[in-house]
């Protein structure tokens, strides 16, 4: 279970008791430059990709058969960008993923600052020279949906409908890309907020994609 930007495994816990009572074991690490994990930069899955697979490796050498993935948010974009290395998990579930590292990030900045598209642009093409001129970290290599049509990893795509944080058609362009990929639009959820606004439905279809596969 994979937490979102600015946050821990603190927030993905709450999932955990819907697994165990159904015999996983569960992980819930802090993604690295998170909570207790070292890492001086959050790369957006540019590295966290291969700490995810590393994990699930690790997981496989404790004993666990099959391994899957639930990610929210920045999580959830991380799997995806894994899973197109590695076939590392049998099923991912990814609820509020975003498509591409630069769009969504032109697209929080005018939110932010009500900027026009152009100057956010700028700042994001400026930022992301730096990150690759400073720090050698190439995040215009975050897409997503540049990759996901060559994952084999079956993946559920959940967003919400409210969310204006990483909008709901961000979801829509990865299912676009790969249509072997369901895609469930929740109703009056916000950013990572399926589970708050189905509870019910939201455990049925998670549970039922795991035990498909």
């Amino acid at each position: 279970m994979l937490h979102g930007i600015a946050d821990s495994r603190v927030s993905s816990v709450g999932f955990a008791p819907m697994f165990l009572n159904e015999g996983y074991a569960v992980l819930a690490p802090d993604s690295r430059a998170h909570g207790a994990s070292g890492g001086q930069f959050v790369t957006y899955g540019l590295l966290e990709r291969y700490d995810v697979i590393a994990w699930a490796a690790w997981m496989k050498g404790a004993g666990c058969g099959k391994v899957y993935a639930l990610g929210e948010s920045l999580g959830a974009s991380i799997l995806i960008e894994a899973a197109a290395i590695q076939p590392a998990f049998v099923a991912i579930v990814a609820e509020c993923p975003y498509a591409d590292l630069r769009e969504v990030a032109q697209y929080r900045v005018r939110r932010m600052t009500r900027a026009p598209a152009f100057l956010a642009g700028i700042v994001v093409s400026s930022a992301m020279f730096y990150a690759r001129w400073a720090d050698g970290l190439n995040l215009s290599q975050v897409s997503p949906v540049s990759v996901i049509a060559h994952v084999s990893t079956p993946i559920l795509l959940i967003h919400g409908l409210d969310d204006n944080l990483t909008p709901p058609y961000n979801s829509e362009e990865l299912a676009n890309a790969n249509p072997r990929d369901p895609l469930w639009l929740v109703r009056n959820a916000t950013h990572t907020g399926a589970a708050a606004a189905e509870p019910a439905e939201f455990q049925r279809r998670v549970l039922a994609w795991f035990a498909e596969h």
